[in-house]
């Protein structure tokens, strides 16, 4: 039977979160063939990951004492492993399985845990710094809306996005996935509506050109109430 041409079924739901994400990893969706698993570009080029690597770990080594770190969306953790060294404690965090065990595998310190939850459904550890590093670009905006909820149990949270260059319309909803924003001109942005996230204080960290890709990527600081 012949199906091309045929209407969508305008009934069908997305594909959950945490399968979308695994199958990244299965086909190597984000690069890195050679890598059993592989984050793309934003944790791996150096251009990219230098400057983060080196604007948060200045921003932790001034705080008072060493925070527990929260790394929501760790990936790889090809960038946490170099943050870990600032933290009391650290506390990664992904939605696929076989990820998180890789992970637990490969990297093993006293101060370090690996946790597989979802950011909008599950219960998550206390910490007082939050780094959600280009994972809010990958999510629908209820998701988003889920995980904003649940940010003012934190002291600070260091977001990075990436976004189109210039002004654009924020927040523009997709289906969650290997996908982000910029397809559609837009990027996520939690001050503006309909995630209208209460903080206490904003200070941009960092904004550099992406490599490879248009667009910037920035990363801010919130403090929260």
């Amino acid at each position: 039977m012949i199906k091309k041409n045929m209407p969508k079924n305008p009934n069908k739901k997305p594909w959950p979160t945490k399968d979308a994400m695994a199958q990244v990893y299965e086909q190597n969706l984000w690069g890195g063939e050679q890598e059993q698993f592989y984050s793309g570009l934003g944790s791996h080029h150096p251009a990219v990951v230098q400057p983060y690597i080196s604007a948060v770990q200045d921003f932790l080594k001034q705080l008072p004492e060493a925070p527990v770190v929260g790394d929501w969306g760790c990936g790889d953790f090809n960038i946490g492993k170099k943050l870990l060294p600032h933290a009391k404690y650290y506390q990664a965090i992904d939605i696929v399985p076989n990820l998180i065990a890789y992970n637990q595998k490969q990297f093993k310190q006293a101060n370090l845990s690996f946790h597989c939850l979802d950011l909008a459904k599950d219960e998550l550890p206390a910490a007082d710094c939050v780094l959600l590093r280009q994972v809010l670009q990958h999510l629908s905006n209820a998701e988003i809306l889920a995980i904003c909820k649940k940010l003012s149990a934190y002291k600070y949270v260091i977001i990075t996005e990436h976004l189109p260059e210039g002004r654009f319309e924020p927040n523009r909803d997709i289906i969650s996935g290997q996908g982000i924003r910029l397809k559609k001109g837009s990027g996520v942005d939690l001050l503006a509506p309909p995630f209208n996230l209460a903080v206490q204080e904003v200070r941009e960290l960092l904004r550099i050109a992406s490599p490879g890709y248009s667009g910037i990527i920035a990363t801010w600081v919130y403090t929260m109430f």
